[in-house]
């Protein structure tokens, strides 16, 4: 199914007042299992910084959620949020504008080309590297605009059935994904070949994070794609599954997984 015309739709509702589109970003983060695992890692990394400036690369930043979520944890931080859609860096400046942040600015840029040398402390890429067939271009990329001793924190579907991919003649859930998923010991050696010098992952999306997405973004999104119509009961079949979920996702980020679908990478320069 195709995911950008439903982000479209969703971003059309919530973005007419920045009361809504702060309640979207919530719901995103409760929602949204990738969410709890890079906050938790996002926590990790702020740890004795937040009194420091610390220039952050929001790589890929989409609807501005995690922009929002870091540049709520200290107003020392600087950011820079570069997106290839136009609309939805029109979107975010408007938004962060109006709310106060000036902490944060959003450009039009493209991560197989951009690069500042040797000015970020942290890079943020949070379902992105599915999308780019120049992958290790952009790793090269990441590595040349972090400082000595910077990290790149990614998030990406796994090749264990990411993009709900299980067999080698299916096909992406996304449409809009160029590769179904990584494995884990290839994309820490593209990361390696990039220049990091030290790399992390470990898979998410166990078996709990897989029933929480299902219920939580598969489904409705399937149901979106039909018909718009759909909007109308969303409501109320989230109230049946928002506690489930919740459940779910906690103990995703909790427990250990031998196998998931996700992966949580971390790389450093």
């Amino acid at each position: 199914m195709q995911y950008d015309p439903v982000k479209r739709s969703l971003g059309k509702v919530f973005n007419t007042t920045p009361v809504l589109r702060i309640v979207f970003y919530k719901m995103l983060d409760l929602l949204l299992l990738r969410a709890w695992h890079i906050h938790k890692a996002l926590r990790q990394w702020s740890k004795g910084k937040k009194e420091t400036e610390q220039h952050i690369l929001d790589a890929g930043s989409g609807f501005g959620q995690y922009s929002y979520f870091l540049s709520g944890m200290s107003n020392k931080w600087k950011f820079l949020s570069v997106d290839v859609k136009e609309e939805q860096i029109a979107d975010c400046n408007n938004f962060f504008q109006k709310i106060g942040r000036k902490n944060i600015r959003f450009q039009v840029k493209d991560l197989t080309t951009f690069t500042i040398p040797d000015h970020f402390d942290l890079v943020v890429c949070v379902d992105v590297m599915e999308h780019v067939l120049e992958d290790v271009q952009v790793f090269k990329n990441y590595h040349t605009s972090l400082k000595t001793g910077g990290m790149v924190l990614i998030s990406t579907p796994s090749d264990q059935g990411g993009s709900d991919v299980h067999e080698e003649t299916g096909s992406s859930f996304i449409e809009e994904h160029v590769r179904d998923g990584y494995n884990i010991q290839e994309i820490q050696d593209k990361l390696t070949s990039a220049g990091f010098t030290r790399t992390e992952a470990h898979y998410a999306y166990g078996t709990p994070g897989k029933i929480s997405w299902r219920l939580s973004m598969k489904y409705p999104l399937q149901l979106l794609n039909i018909s718009k119509l759909f909007f109308i009961i969303l409501p109320v079949y989230y109230i049946i599954t928002f506690p489930f979920c919740l459940l779910l996702n906690a103990c995703d980020v909790a427990m250990s997984h031998k196998t998931g679908t996700g992966l949580i990478v971390k790389a450093w320069k």
